[in-house]
């Protein structure tokens, strides 16, 4: 695995385990907010006609609030995002609807904000412009089956992808061409407007056309790939989608297509941004740190199990240290009923890898405050997890197997809680090695 490891620091790092990793994780959060990285990107130029905003994910209303201040001219449009993702600390403009979608499997809300969105770009003419503000989570906030598919067979096929193991990059995919609206053609159905799309990526290697499936972007994957992950996980199609995916009409808008080939595409925050701001202050406070990158792809569990090894190896010569690493880790669902994030999972299995290892502690959060479908955003572990657990008489072990991750660390009172934090992306999971004397 590829890192980039600074020297250890001859002072010695004095502090405070669980404060500091929960300091990393505040600073990493800040460093992608809205507030830090929408206003430098907004035109304040008005608009010859129309501006319309159209805002989805988890970040949406934070985009949307802080976008508004700087725009000129009176603005219309409309903020698609999770419930509790908007609400008083982010007021929306006059002129911009508010809905509140399923998430992360959609709902009828998310085909009414689907719905809405087309409308508001039916009638454009190329002296408007769309503000495209785009972040994690859009994908199932944002949808529209193509004609044929129900939102009955959108719902289960998220679902099956999601418990398979498919990387979210193969879950988009298959999600862009069951879509109406997904892989580029809301921007077609925008034109001859001009778009200009703002993205908070949560996507791992920061492929514009993956987050939120990529409405405004052009789409490089195919049907043919679509139809070959559905066959690599073994995904049991309804019989409607299995159609729609053998249909070539199903094929995404090309790049050069009207909407999408004058667009203006941006990524603006991203995994690596949260990362570097953790490291500063890591190493602000004497530790040495070691970045294994921010686009980590693996089975949670085996994750964790594969990072104890590294962190008791870099134990061994007693200097204070931090390991930072970021991503979408992934969850192989066994139990239907298990509660829990890939976050969880990753720091269950660190911990028992690493087995009561003195001197390591760890976090694993999301970015967006929320691991999987639960209230919190990670957790952290302590040398004394699974000592702690076992008196209690939690089986480390079993939990992990039957995805009850979430059990496990709420009994312990180890879950980070942080509600929405409105932006998104991924994941930040830090391991704090302390000082041989410590």
């Amino acid at each position: 695995m590829d890192s980039d490891t600074t020297p250890p620091r001859p002072a010695r790092a004095a502090h405070n385990p669980r404060i500091l990793l929960k300091a990393l994780f505040d600073e990493a959060v800040t460093a992608v907010s809205a507030e830090r990285c929408v206003p430098l990107h907004i035109d304040r130029a008005p608009a010859a006609g129309r501006t319309i905003i159209l805002a989805m994910g988890k970040a949406a209303a934070a985009m949307t609030a802080v976008a508004a201040k700087k725009l000129s001219g009176p603005v219309e449009g409309l903020v698609v995002t999770r419930e509790g993702h908007a609400g008083p600390l982010y007021p929306l403009p006059r002129g911009v609807e508010l809905i509140d979608a399923g998430h992360p499997v959609p709902d009828g809300q998310s085909m009414a904000a689907a719905t809405r969105a087309l409308e508001l770009v039916s009638s454009l003419s190329a002296r408007d412009r769309v503000l495209a503000l785009v972040s994690g989570g859009g994908s199932a906030l944002l949808t529209l089956p193509l004609p044929g598919v129900t939102l009955a067979d959108k719902q289960a096929v998220t679902q099956a992808l999601l418990r398979s193991g498919a990387t979210i990059g193969e879950i988009n995919s298959v999600r862009k061409h069951l879509s109406a609206i997904k892989g580029g053609r809301l921007a077609v159905a925008a034109a001859p407007a001009h778009v200009t799309t703002l993205i908070i990526s949560d996507i791992p290697g920061d492929d514009p056309s993956f987050v939120a499936s990529g409405p405004t972007v052009a789409d490089h994957t195919t049907l043919e790939a679509a139809r070959e992950i559905v066959a690599r996980y073994g995904i049991d199609l309804p019989a409607n989608v299995t159609t729609a995916l053998n249909d070539s009409a199903s094929e995404t808008p090309p790049a050069d297509a009207a909407g999408l080939a004058d667009g203006d595409v941006r990524v603006i925050a991203r995994a690596r941004d949260a990362l570097l701001a953790a490291r500063r202050l890591a190493e602000e406070r004497g530790y040495a740190v070691t970045d294994l990158g921010d686009h980590i792809e693996a089975e949670a569990r085996y994750l964790g199990a594969e990072h104890a090894m590294l962190a008791k190896d870099l134990a061994r010569n007693g200097q204070p240290h931090i390991i930072l690493s970021g991503g979408e880790a992934f969850v192989r669902v066994a139990n239907p009923n298990g509660r829990g994030g890939r976050n969880l999972e990753y720091l269950l299995g660190l911990a028992l890898a690493l087995d009561g290892t003195p001197r390591i502690h760890a976090i694993a959060c999301d970015t967006d405050g929320i691991d999987g479908t639960e209230d919190n955003a990670g957790a952290i572990i302590a040398p004394d997890t699974l000592a702690r657990a076992a008196a209690l008489g939690l089986d480390a072990r079993a939990m992990l197997d039957a995805n009850d991750a979430y059990g496990f660390f709420a009994a312990l009172g180890d879950l980070v809680v942080t509600g929405p934090t409105r932006t998104n992306v991924n994941d930040l999971r830090a391991i704090l090695i302390e000082h041989g004397d410590a």
